[in-house]
């Protein structure tokens, strides 16, 4: 069983205008993924700016579902533009307006990616592997879902974005909050101009018509709101990933996805943002449990010990969970600092084990069997 992650970031873009949160957006989940979850380097991919090309996105996300196995955890995170198109299938025009996310190399003669390109490849990840994607961009919902917020449709061109105390304007900062949306040439708004009312989208990043129904899908907003990019604590951000990485933190990831979504929803409302974020799950027993986790029976085999900043993550947690149930005065709060490694040491000394404060194989099989 293993873990792998793609993490896409794209601020500076080859043809439409830039952002300046994304990459921003990427450390983040990275720094999420590594000191709270327990992700080791190798299982996890980064892809910013130019080499986030169309292919380059593409065939990193087939290797990532050639590789997996029952059992395996697949994440994919996007931040950078969206848009929507209606797109032309032979001679006959579709009947709604198709999302898509925009590579760096982006252009409007087909180097994007549409909803149905992701469904190709998400459609082959193998019975019993879980897909958790999160897309940070504009257009990224649909129009109802288990826990989605129910909308209807309006122009493809409604910017929906706020700013709020922590999206507070800075010394520097010349835009507060701005949309992650690429508004389509004239050329191609006339295949839909004048029918706005009567179109939908008929084809989803997720839905009940959509193999992707059956993984894990959040995103940053709904399908007629643009998702926003704010000068927040310092810096530019994406606020669904900003605030959906905080909320991780704050709980160590031991916190329910639909509890997680009703706070980054929250979060979000305090500070005016106006997008709502959405969470779609073909399992609704997924709702319940944690987010971008390895199954109750997976044990890690990072080698925990102490370090500066300490480690963190769900292993930790589970160790420390072992050891108080040994008998050990000790809280698990899923951080390796130097209490724990005492309290390691003194059960290695009495497993007649190497006593050096690390927590590998061998400790596993004397604590966990």
């Amino acid at each position: 069983m293993a873990r792998r992650a793609l993490l896409t970031g794209i601020n500076n873009y080859l043809g439409i205008p830039n952002l300046r949160g994304c990459r921003n957006d990427v450390r983040n989940m990275w720094d999420l993924l590594q000191n709270v979850l327990g992700f080791r380097t190798e299982d996890i991919r980064v892809v910013l700016d130019n080499r986030a090309t169309k292919r380059g996105i593409l065939d990193r996300l087939n290797w990532m579902v050639d590789l997996a196995a029952e059992g395996d955890v697949l994440l994919f995170h996007f931040s950078g533009h969206g848009s929507q198109i209606r797109d032309r299938d032979g001679d006959e025009l579709r009947d709604g307006l198709d999302e898509l996310i925009c590579p760096w190399d982006m252009n409007w003669d087909g180097l994007y990616i549409m909803d149905d390109d992701l469904e190709d490849i998400f459609k082959r990840v193998p019975d019993g592997a879980s897909l958790e994607v999160f897309m940070d961009s504009c257009h990224s919902g649909w129009d109802t879902g288990p826990i989605g917020t129910a909308s209807p449709y309006t122009s493809p061109y409604a910017a929906h974005f706020g700013r709020g105390p922590t999206a507070a304007a800075a010394e520097g900062a010349d835009d507060v909050a701005a949309p992650r949306f690429v508004t389509p040439p004239e050329d191609i708004q006339f295949r839909w101009m004048g029918e706005e009312d009567r179109l939908k989208d008929t084809r989803r990043f997720t839905g009940e018509n959509s193999s992707t129904a059956r993984h894990i899908i959040w995103a940053a907003c709904q399908p007629d709101q643009t998702s926003s990019e704010a000068y927040i604590n310092g810096d530019y951000h994406g606020a669904f990933t900003y605030y959906y990485c905080q909320h991780m933190r704050e709980s160590n990831g031991n916190i329910s996805r639909r509890e997680l979504l009703e706070r980054v929803r929250s979060s979000l409302r305090y500070n005016n943002f106006r997008q709502v974020p959405q969470l779609e799950c073909g399992d609704p027993d997924a709702l319940i449990k944690r987010s971008i986790q390895f199954s109750a029976m997976v044990k890690s085999e990072r080698l925990l010990f102490l370090t500066s900043p300490n480690m963190r993550g769900r292993d930790v947690a589970v160790i420390q969970q072992a050891l108080k149930d040994r008998g050990y005065d000790i809280e698990p709060d899923g951080i390796f600092g130097p209490y724990t490694r005492v309290v390691v040491m003194k059960f290695q000394e009495r497993s007649n084990l190497l006593v050096d404060g690390v927590v590998g194989p061998s400790v596993r099989a004397a604590l966990l069997g």
